[in-house]
């Protein structure tokens, strides 16, 4: 697994953690489902560089 440091504008990082806790979620995983549903829905099966 690689960690990375990634800076979001205040207001997205509210609506993700808004959706993480609606989803019940941290907000890590939140943001993989999100990215993960983003490339399912390109149709991208590149996988992993």
């Amino acid at each position: 697994m690689i960690r990375f440091s990634l800076r979001l504008p205040d207001d997205l990082h509210d609506r993700i953690a808004a959706q993480a806790a609606k989803d019940r979620r941290s907000i890590n995983s939140e943001i993989l489902h999100l990215l993960e549903t983003a490339l399912d829905a390109t149709g991208d099966d590149a996988g992993p560089a």
